[in-house]
């Protein structure tokens, strides 16, 4: 539960009470757990800061074990009776999520910036991801396709059929604090599901916020109960729900390690995963390559969120005959990116979302100059006057002649890659040598070039473009990657499946019983 006198004094103070009140929240409706219940928790008590200057924004206590239980019963029970409610009609209740939403755009992508730490325009497209996703579900609620097959059978009928799973569990993380949750939730809803969320505990603020003006519409219906919250570590409340076996799918967003751990732990009870990891995205620079689209892409990939996105660009695999007027352009374009607070309009880069996350940074920067890598831009903390209380870095520039052993790894920042290629064999080469594989990109004009690099044979990621950046997926396709990033996907095209279980269905309208394959028995 909220605790009492949450808030301090100062200017985010104020923003936090403004934005409570635009959203017809108040204190004492916020709970750490679904539905504002007053459990008798035994949870502990965690803050939530502003990245920006280390201001308290509030405290809210998890849900304990108890909490934890009351709160899977309630997804159990709502459930029964969900799942024969018609698909069109849990379609109707997502549309006014939608229209509700659509109300409160504005103050919730300020909580997103203020808790979070990606700029108000980013804030904002995030809530707008959440909008389009309800606008997506409702139209899917009437395609819930099945399909009807031939029988080799005379006088039969097959065909297969998709019903709901049951609950399904979404562990979403700090970087994308409610659009992720929203691609899960709202198709599982119309699927017939109810949800379980379990948000970061860097980010619970927004988390509750968004649970109630989602739940509120939901009871306005009689519907209470679909979604469902629970706040708490990943080793206590993220454990809890991987292991409960009333849940029967886990969606979770987060880093590689933390993805191995949550597959281990499912796969025991043969419980199936959506699984959204790390990335460590490439752009394949060609030599015939529109520099200013090219500029444009990696400033938004690599700077854009501070570099805190799974699909944040890290690496350019530039053809050498371009690369010192690309790097002349790139290091004017960072020179011109404002960094700062970032509910002030006019700021391109806000902060990291932790003090952990900036030194994590610096460490790395050691490491890749060890490695060989020239910092040619940036590598700095940022701690003078406005920035003394926050944690912000410059976005960096690293120059090095070939691959090294760090560019292995997803480092969480803005710390871009820039390696020497001389052909586009040598790009893919290159770029499919990491152990991640979610977004990828080429910029050229060839058309060679480009369908190579989306053959069989070329990116090996699940999501691969062509003179667009790695960043700002739609979602109206399937998002996700391959290798150590996953293999999940959700969103758009057929995801809803993964939120369903298939049923093959036969039919016998004669009066004889001929077996398949032509077996005689008896």
């Amino acid at each position: 539960m909220w605790e009492s006198g949450i808030y301090d004094t100062t200017k985010k103070g104020d923003i936090m009470d403004d934005i409570l009140k635009q959203l017809g929240l108040d204190k004492e409706t916020l709970s750490g757990a679904s539905n504002g219940a007053s459990f008798d928790t035994d949870g502990k008590i965690i803050e939530s800061r502003s990245p920006t200057d280390g201001a308290l924004l509030g405290k809210v206590r998890c849900a304990g074990e108890k909490d934890f239980a009351k709160v899977m019963d309630t997804a159990q029970g709502i459930f029964e009776k969900w799942r024969m409610y018609p698909a069109p009609k849990r379609g109707e209740v997502i549309r006014l999520i939608g229209l509700e939403l659509r109300k409160h755009k504005a103050a919730l992508g300020k909580l997103v910036s203020l808790e979070m730490g990606k700029i108000l325009a980013e804030g904002e497209g995030e809530v707008q991801e959440m909008i389009d996703m309800a606008d997506f579900a409702v139209g899917l609620s009437r395609q819930l396709y099945g399909l009807t097959m031939q029988s080799e059978r005379p006088k039969h009928r097959m065909y297969e059929q998709w019903h709901p799973l049951g609950v399904v569990g979404v562990i979403s993380a700090f970087n994308f604090p409610v659009a992720v949750w929203g691609w899960n939730a709202f198709i599982a809803a119309i699927c017939g599901d109810v949800v379980v969320w379990k948000p970061s505990s860097t980010t619970p603020l927004t988390a509750i916020a968004i649970h109630n003006i989602v739940d509120k519409v939901c009871s306005d219906n009689s519907w209470s109960g679909i979604f469902n919250l629970v706040i708490g570590s990943g080793s206590t409340v993220g454990k809890w729900l991987v292991e409960d076996e009333r849940g029967k799918l886990i969606s979770a967003t987060g880093s590689c390690g933390m993805g191995h751990k949550i597959a281990e732990a499912a796969a025991k009870r043969l419980c199936p995963t959506i699984l959204e990891l790390g990335g460590n995205n490439a752009i394949i620079a060609m030599e015939d390559a529109d520099m200013e689209l090219l500029v444009r892409g990696i400033l938004f990939g690599a700077v854009g969120t501070a570099g805190q996105r799974c699909t944040s660009t890290r690496r350019i695999l530039c053809h050498k005959t371009i690369m010192p007027m690309l790097i002349d352009r790139l290091k004017s374009a960072y020179s011109q990116v404002r960094i700062g607070d970032p509910v002030v309009e006019g700021t391109l880069m806000g902060p990291l979302v932790t003090p952990d996350a900036v030194d994590q940074m610096m460490a790395a920067l050691v490491k890749i100059k060890d490695q060989g890598g020239q910092i040619v831009y940036g590598g700095n903390k940022l701690t003078d006057g406005d920035f003394s209380k926050g944690n912000f870095v410059e976005p960096t520039i690293v120059l090095v002649d070939r691959p090294i052993t760090m560019m292995q790894d997803e480092v969480f920042a803005p710390i871009l890659y820039i390696v020497p290629i001389s052909s586009v064999d040598d790009a893919i080469a290159i770029h499919n040598n990491v152990p991640q594989g979610l977004s990828s990109a080429i910029f050229t004009q060839n058309m060679r070039y480009a369908e190579r690099f989306l053959s069989a044979m070329g990116s090996d990621c699940g999501i691969a473009n062509v003179n667009i950046g790695t960043s700002g997926a739609e979602i109206g396709g399937a998002f996700g990657g391959q290798k150590e990033t996953g293999g999940g996907r959700e969103a758009g095209s057929d995801a809803w499946k993964a939120y369903m279980r298939r049923q093959t269905c036969t039919i016998n309208f004669g009066d004889e019983f001929p077996l398949a394959q032509g077996i005689r028995f008896g």
